[in-house]
């Protein structure tokens, strides 16, 4: 694989399943140095000796734990030049009538709260990079961001505010003068092992792997090296000159309908 990341420095909060282990090894694969985030050591132990990427434990929630987590990138590495903002949650959500007040704080504290401590911190790193304030953040959003989800009432509001929040940043950041891309990107339904747990309990697997994939006009689900490549382009500098974009990566889910 063509090594376009060579040289660079990444940071993956939540890169210890799915779509954040997938782009800590495909932005690995590209020649980045990758250090990764979240709360389960034995899967990051696992990606970690698959990977090379190094792995802290961190909540990106933690606003007090963000500057002892740069300040070690910037001890070893000198430098930031990728940050995927990839953590979230879904736990305990529900419609807007029926989410406890504890799910709709926790979902906000890590879906917008946590993206915005990511942006923020790779920021200012990215600002004190030794050849000038430059890099990539990346947000992971998702297609609900763009058609909600009754039943999803918290994920679906703070996905929206996430890709808000990168245009802000787009825009701060060229305001500044810094060569510091902000983008999102928003999947669709991603075929992860959480999504194939879900559908190998189901009372009749096949069913419910039809109406996952059923979902996409393209009659599919995104793969995790799909989602992982779109990120690494993002990061990569054939991506110099978009930022405050958001990325839809669901076949098609949410450009319309086929009418009647």
């Amino acid at each position: 694989m063509e090594q376009r990341l060579g040289g660079k420095v990444a940071l993956v909060t939540g890169g210890t399943s799915g779509i954040g282990a997938a782009t800590v090894a495909r932005l690995a694969r590209e020649g980045a140095r990758v250090v990764f985030t979240g709360s389960n050591a034995e899967a990051a132990a696992a990606v970690a000796g698959d990977t090379g990427a190094v792995f802290r434990a961190h909540r990106v929630e933690d606003a007090d734990a963000w500057d002892a987590l740069m300040a070690e990138i910037d001890a070893e590495y000198g430098r930031l030049d990728i940050a995927f903002a990839n953590a979230g949650t879904e736990a305990g959500d529900a419609s807007v009538e029926d989410i406890g007040i504890d799910a709709w704080n926790h979902i906000v504290a890590v879906n917008q709260t946590g993206v915005m401590l990511t942006v923020r911190h790779a920021i200012r790193a990215m600002a004190r990079n030794p050849q000038g304030p430059q890099g990539s953040i990346i947000v992971n959003s998702s297609m609900n961001a763009h058609r909600a989800m009754g039943n999803y009432a918290a994920y679906s509001v703070t996905k929206a505010a996430a890709v808000a929040l990168v245009k802000s940043a787009a825009i701060h950041c060229a305001g500044r003068g810094y060569a510091i891309r902000v983008n999102a990107i928003l999947p669709g339904v991603v075929e992860t092992d959480m999504i194939r747990g879900v559908i190998d309990r189901s009372p009749d697997p096949a069913a419910a792997r039809a109406a996952f994939e059923g979902m996409a006009p393209m009659k599919r689900m995104a793969q995790l090296g799909e989602v992982s490549a779109l990120v690494a382009f993002l990061a990569s500098d054939e991506a110099a000159f978009i930022s405050g974009s958001d990325y839809v990566i669901d076949g098609a889910t949410t450009a319309g309908m086929m009418g009647v």
